[in-house]
């Protein structure tokens, strides 16, 4: 059993090998030169709260690294998308340095000495953007630098319009550290329901969560921490909250809803049966499924949650394990309800409703369209999921 284990987890470092090959870790621990820009770029600034310790080594070139740290820290990065960039695509060099005209490109860097530092910056863009907050937690095997390009990646995409905050917890980077992310993952869950209530005291009217993966874990047990607190909703305040390729035993997660309970708007969950790297993660947690392949995901909705099935979609990397970031049409569906919920007001009808739309209507229509169609303008499929 143990050999077993053992075989699983090499498996795993193969099967998820490629997930993260596109980026490297460059992101300098000071702010970089200014360059000068062309016009046609855009600029995000992402916010960050890290259970991560800063890098000591004199030659170490990112500003955090995968060792944990037994204090949060908080900074800020500035992005820059360059106009070439194809949406669904996490633009970065495979070798080489970063070309500001293809890649995304840090163009700034600055920290905060302190929670009510980050709060108060917080407060400040929150205000100049309508009041909405977006909390970003990645999953396994993510170094910062990927970690801070995707939720940017993801804002620019999804033509968010609020607020975008990343806390980023201690993994490794590493395919080879599963045991060790999960562990970092679990020790962050004091710091992320800290830094929820941080964006929920900023003066943010919503706060919206998109979890991946392993971060989905963390996230489910920040909720429920927050439940037993006698606060799961940050004060009504807590708005959807999205589980993307969600790395949780089935089991788990159903004891974590019972605890958190039916909440207001319903979780959504992103699933595919083809996600090889939960494929392998079932493996090694001794053949127990996981909720982001699960094959009987009806038997959830009792718990509050709404499912979208993008088995029949195509990913960008062989894992099929960030679909979640590569559909253009879902992007722009949750981007535009994060940024501004009244564009779905009327009756009942809710983001989950037009997801469940979403998931059972253009399923078929997606899978006979290309890569190339999904990343095309707004299209009459697009506009009958918005309408």
């Amino acid at each position: 059993m143990r050999l077993t284990k053992l075989l699983a987890v090499a498996a795993l470092a193969v099967a998820l090998a490629g997930c993260t090959a596109s980026v490297r870790e460059v992101m300098q621990a000071e702010a970089p030169t200014a360059q000068p820009v062309a016009p046609g770029y855009a600029f995000h600034r992402i916010f960050v709260a890290t259970t991560r310790g800063r890098a000591e080594d004199a030659k170490a070139r990112e500003a955090f690294g995968g060792d944990r740290s037994a204090r949060a820290a908080f900074a800020y990065v500035d992005v820059s998308v360059p106009p070439s960039h194809k949406p669904g695509e996490l633009s970065r060099p495979r070798t080489g340095k970063d070309n500001p005209e293809k890649h995304l490109t840090t163009r700034e860097i600055g920290s905060y000495p302190n929670p009510a530092s980050l709060q108060a910056a917080l407060a400040n863009d929150a205000a100049a953007k309508g009041g909405r907050a977006l909390v970003f937690v990645h999953g396994f095997n993510t170094s910062f630098d990927e970690a801070v390009y995707r939720l940017a990646q993801l804002v620019h995409d999804s033509d968010y319009r609020g607020t975008p905050l990343l806390f980023t917890w201690a993994s490794a980077g590493k395919a080879s550290s599963y045991l060790y992310d999960r562990e970092s993952a679990t020790a962050a869950r004091d710091a992320l329901e800290g830094t929820l209530r941080l964006a929920a005291a900023s003066g943010a009217s919503r706060v919206d969560i998109i979890a991946h993966s392993m971060g989905s874990w963390v996230t489910m047990e920040a909720l429920r921490q927050m439940a037993i607190a006698g606060d799961a909703t940050l004060g009504g305040k807590l708005g959807d909250v999205v589980l993307a390729s969600p790395d949780i035993d089935v089991d788990v997660f159903k004891s974590q809803m019972a605890r958190i309970g039916k909440p207001r708007s319903p979780y959504i969950v992103l699933l595919s049966e083809d996600d090889r790297a939960l494929r392998v993660s079932s493996i090694v947690a001794g053949n127990q499924p996981r909720l982001g392949d699960y094959k009987k995901a009806s038997d959830l909705a009792d718990y509050g949650v709404s499912v979208i099935d993008m088995s029949k979609q195509k990913g960008n990397t062989g894992s099929n394990h960030h679909k979640f970031a590569e559909n253009t049409l879902l992007l722009r569906l949750l981007g535009q309800r994060m940024s501004d919920p009244s564009s779905f007001d009327g009756g009942e009808r809710t983001i989950t409703d037009r997801i469940s739309d979403y998931a059972k209507g253009l399923n078929d229509q997606m899978t006979r369209a290309t890569n190339s169609a999904l990343s095309a303008p707004t299209t009459r499929v697009e506009r009958a999921a918005l309408n």
